[in-house]
């Protein structure tokens, strides 16, 4: 009975748990402004998680470097599955104007899968809206595949 009532109100409010793996702030100002009342991603369910033990969606922002790689896999790996992974701007994706530096590691999906993509440098609060939108989802799909094959959420 409680099973049912937590997978209901957890599929209607997933978590985030943000990871800046060294960005310039423009992207994380950017998410946090659509968390606030203008944009308000809280409308929809979207909270931010103070853990990533108790997060569904993983939003990482910065460039992958190889002094953060590990810091970050490890961050994500505490996230529980079903999880949705999300980077957000151009340096998680891609590097941006890191990409050539020698500290850069790689895209962050050179490591994990990325489930979304949220693109811009920095990426406006209605882009980072929709990407968490399609990040929750995926994230319901990931949810209901998991039950069917008798995993328990």
């Amino acid at each position: 009975m409680f099973d049912n009532l937590i997978n209901k109100s957890a599929a209607k409010s997933p978590w985030l748990f943000h990871i800046n793996a060294g960005s310039c702030n423009g992207c994380d100002i950017e998410l946090v402004a659509g968390l606030t009342p203008r944009y308000d991603a809280e409308r929809l369910g979207f909270r931010l998680a103070g853990t990533p033990r108790h997060a569904d969606i993983v939003v990482v922002t910065g460039p992958i470097t190889a002094q953060i790689k590990d810091r970050v896999l490890r961050t994500i790996e505490q996230d529980p599955e079903p999880r949705c992974i999300v980077t957000m701007g151009s340096c998680p994706a891609s590097g941006n104007v890191f990409k050539d530096g020698y500290p850069y590691a790689g895209p962050l999906s050179k490591y994990v899968d990325v489930d979304v993509d949220i693109a811009g440098c920095a990426a406006k609060p209605e882009t980072v809206l929709e990407g968490l939108y399609q990040a929750a989802q995926i994230l319901e799909q990931k949810r209901k595949a998991m039950k069917n094959k008798g995993g328990q959420i």
